[in-house]
């Protein structure tokens, strides 16, 4: 039995579209795949709209032209494939993201079809993307990954701290033997005056020692001048009127 030409384009479009949204239900399950390069971390000083989905943007442009060539057509690829090409044609709204350390975590937006991406990522590559058309599951999946970037930045968080401690002490101990240096130095020049002071000292004594015999000397020359002098005046004047 033939079928009017407009039934059987019915059913033939009711087909395409039930294979459609059962590929949209298998991406929906993958979630583990290969890392390709992503973007940078962005500034915190940066006040693009979104700074992530820039990166990302930046890093999947750089991606594909030193590839030098794209996938066939056809060829199967992943939910990290699909998020970087949208990331590239600027078709997704960043929701959230956090970093711990160079870890992070996203949540992209696809309006058009109201589909969610989280993206789990380390530096510069993706890490895990979920593809979710549940609001609920995306934010769960989003918040469980947040927990693990925080886990996993734990080590790197302290290696951080420990770089910035032993820094630190560096710095204390350099200061230290600079003081240390400037205090040997001015011990030096200490020792050196003491013994200039110590050498002036004995200098001065024996001076002092030197002169107070030639003032005792002086003083007894003086009292035996002082004694004929007054014995001359007396021999002078003897039998002079008033003259005892």
């Amino acid at each position: 039995m033939k079928y009017p030409l407009i039934v059987r384009r019915a059913v033939l479009v009711a087909t395409s579209c039930a294979l459609l949204q059962h590929a949209g239900f298998v991406l929906a399950a993958q979630s583990d795949e290969a890392a390709p390069m992503v973007g940078t971390r962005p500034a915190m000083n940066s006040l693009t709209p979104q700074p992530v989905v820039a990166a990302l943007r930046d890093a999947a442009s750089g991606s594909s032209v030193s590839s030098g060539s794209s996938a066939p057509a056809g060829e199967a690829q992943g939910n990290v494939a699909e998020l970087m090409q949208m990331i590239q044609d600027t078709k997704l709204s960043e929701l959230r993201t956090t970093y711990n350390g160079s870890y992070g975590a996203s949540l992209f937006f696809y309006p058009r079809e109201m589909t969610y991406y989280v993206a789990l990522f380390q530096d510069k590559h993706f890490w895990r993307v979920i593809k979710s058309a549940d609001a609920s599951r995306a934010e769960a999946i989003y918040a469980g990954f947040v927990q693990q970037t925080a886990q996993l930045a734990e080590v790197e968080i302290h290696r951080t701290q420990l770089q910035a401690q032993k820094a630190y002490i560096e710095d204390v101990i350099a200061l230290s033997e600079d003081r240390a240096k400037r205090l040997q130095a001015d011990l030096e020049v200490a020792r050196m005056q003491q013994a200039k002071v110590n050498d002036y000292q004995r200098q001065t004594h024996s001076e002092a020692a030197a002169l107070r015999e030639e003032k005792e000397r002086a003083q007894a020359q003086l009292r035996q001048v002082q004694g004929e002098v007054i014995q001359l005046q007396r021999q002078a004047e003897m039998g002079l009127p008033g003259q005892k």
